[in-house]
């Protein structure tokens, strides 16, 4: 099934590459979440790999922290890859559908907000749980069904009422149970899944989107509608996000949904 142009989603995060920096909030405050739980495992990993690094985010965070020796750094965009690459990291332009890696290569694989853009995710965690030594461990953070849902019903609210109809403007997104469901699947011994929310607030619903596409997380759905959005119902949508979802103090709430997986590959003696 394909749900994302990852064509689209490489030219979107090229484009926000050089100035991520000013929006790039929560890849860092959901890298500090992982790097607090890597923290928590109390054992050495010589080789690791960041899966969907942007522009090293997870690498200056850890900063030497969670028992790293060797981080590996990929991305699936050139231009966030060059610019990850300046921390001295190995670094390669890499698309998480394909990845490159000879099994049992990492005794860690780590990723932080990237995989829901995963057209594959259940090949993708195969991938994954084969590029890990034996008890290597998979810690990811995706984003997932509860981001955004302000957003959403705004904008499907708005296109009701101007177009008569509904189009995918806010990327699908999975939940726990599914998520749990392909660990499994996909061979992971010991999975766990569990979700959080980072909620951020904004005087003006246009500068959430502004930040959206300074992250690199603007729609790429294969089924959106193309061309640009009306005017009129741009103007309904915020609208609706004004009167719906304002706060006391007239500030609008943007919620997004972190679901952290964790795994290990399969091993004798594994408790």
């Amino acid at each position: 099934m394909k749900v994302f142009d990852r064509s689209l989603v490489r030219k979107h995060r090229d484009r926000a590459a050089a100035g991520f920096a000013a929006h790039d909030f929560l890849i860092r405050e959901v890298a500090e979440r992982l790097a607090d739980r890597l923290d928590d495992v109390t054992r050495r990993f010589p080789l690791a790999l960041d899966l969907g690094c942007h522009t090293g985010e997870i690498a200056a965070t850890l900063g030497g922290r969670g028992g790293i020796e060797q981080l590996v750094q990929c991305d699936l965009s050139p231009a966030m890859a060059a610019r990850a690459a300046v921390n001295g990291h190995p670094t390669l332009a890499v698309d998480e559908e394909w990845l490159p890696f000879a099994p049992a290569s990492f005794d860690l694989v780590i990723s932080c907000l990237s995989l829901h853009w995963v057209n594959d995710l259940p090949g993708t965690l195969v991938q994954i749980r084969r590029a890990l030594k034996p008890d290597g461990l998979f810690l990811a953070a995706v984003l997932g069904a509860g981001t955004l849902v302000e957003l959403r019903q705004s904008l499907m609210d708005a296109e009701l009422a101007e177009e008569g109809g509904v189009s995918p403007r806010v990327s699908p997104f999975a939940d726990v149970r599914d998520l749990g469901a392909l660990l499994q699947r996909a061979g992971f011994a010991l999975p766990v899944v569990d979700a959080d929310a980072v909620t951020v607030t904004y005087g003006d619903p246009l500068r959430l989107l502004t930040d959206l596409r300074g992250m690199g997380e603007a729609n790429a759905c294969v089924e959106q509608r193309r061309g640009l959005t009306r005017r009129a119902t741009l103007m309904q949508a915020l609208q609706a996000y004004q009167s719906g979802f304002a706060g006391g103090d007239g500030r609008l709430p943007a919620t997004f949904q972190v679901m952290t997986m964790t795994g290990w590959a399969p091993a004798a003696g594994q408790t």
